[in-house]
């Protein structure tokens, strides 16, 4: 079985996780490709076999790649989504961060994850994407975003205003720093930070989270994703940034940005006892208390 293998940076720290990573993947057989500017990395420093195959670009999933693997953190992970992208092949991501809601295999159980691999024991877990269109074509075809799109204003000037319309019809002028509209996975991201709600995987949802609002009565807002949703902006200033999960473009004053779901969605590798509820339930530290820990 080929497997692709994606991960960004390597370190003293992590290095030994790779090495453990790759000696599993070789006892079962399987055959790594790995992303091109990690497999220069890992030949210097692990002595990795510059004979090992390797990938470089999203047709390289069109065939002949069975399973993607992230290790890294959740940026990590979304930046192998750039890859995968309709090729429909699975992913699972292996944590050498910190926190990690898409990443959530622990550095720990790095050979019991891989175990239920080979034995197929687990399940795909579908992972909605946005899709953004510009008069411009920013970002060319790489217009997909699996946490969130963000419309904000450049510096650190007054605040902007981002006219919202759903499926044709005005919806709200937000007075704020700017604007998160965010998948289910992003509910955990940007949205979250900026006072947004947790959405489960699987909720045909995109969420409408204002950054920093004027107007206190202004809340998210959850609506089914199969709406359009057209935004522009105006403010002080001729140019305003325009993000897909942290890749930014100028965009021009009243430039018209829509927002749809994409037409595919990304597998993503779950196994029983590692549901969402308790990825959330552990990562954020619900139910425990400190009050009276010293």
């Amino acid at each position: 079985m080929n497997v692709a293998v994606y991960g960004q940076r390597v370190t003293k720290q992590n290095s030994a996780y790779f090495m453990e990573f790759l000696g599993v993947l070789k006892d079962f057989g399987w055959n790594p490709i790995i992303q091109k500017d990690l497999k220069e990395t890992l030949v210097k420093k692990i002595g990795l076999s510059e004979n090992t195959d390797e990938f470089s670009s999203h047709s390289d999933f069109t065939s002949g790649i069975d399973l993607s693997f992230s290790i890294g953190g959740d940026g990590t992970f979304i930046k192998n989504i750039k890859y995968v992208r309709d090729s429909g092949v699975p992913v699972l991501g292996i944590n050498t961060g910190r926190l990690g809601f898409l990443a959530n295999i622990g550095r720990e159980h790095i050979q019991e994850a891989m175990d239920m691999v080979n034995r197929k024991q687990y399940v795909h877990q579908k992972r909605s994407l946005i899709r953004v269109e510009t008069e411009d074509n920013l970002f060319g075809d790489d217009n997909i975003a699996l946490n969130e799109i963000t419309l904000q204003k450049r510096d650190t000037s007054s605040m902007i205003t981002v006219h919202a319309s759903l499926e044709g019809k005005y919806l709200n002028s937000y007075w704020a720093d700017g604007l998160i509209v965010a998948t289910p996975s992003g509910s955990t991201a940007y949205s979250l930070s900026c006072g947004g709600p947790i959405i489960t995987p699987g909720c045909q949802v995109h969420i409408l989270t204002p950054i920093s609002p004027h107007n206190l009565n202004v809340r998210p807002m959850v609506v089914p994703d199969h709406m359009p949703i057209k935004l522009s902006v105006e403010g002080r200033s001729r140019r305003y940034l325009v993000s897909l999960d942290g890749h930014s473009m100028s965009i021009r004053q009243g430039e018209e940005v829509i927002v749809q779901k994409a037409d595919y969605m990304i597998n993503v590798i779950k196994f029983e006892e590692n549901n969402f509820l308790d990825t959330i339930r552990n990562k954020m530290n619900w139910g425990i208390d400190n009050r009276n820990r010293k």
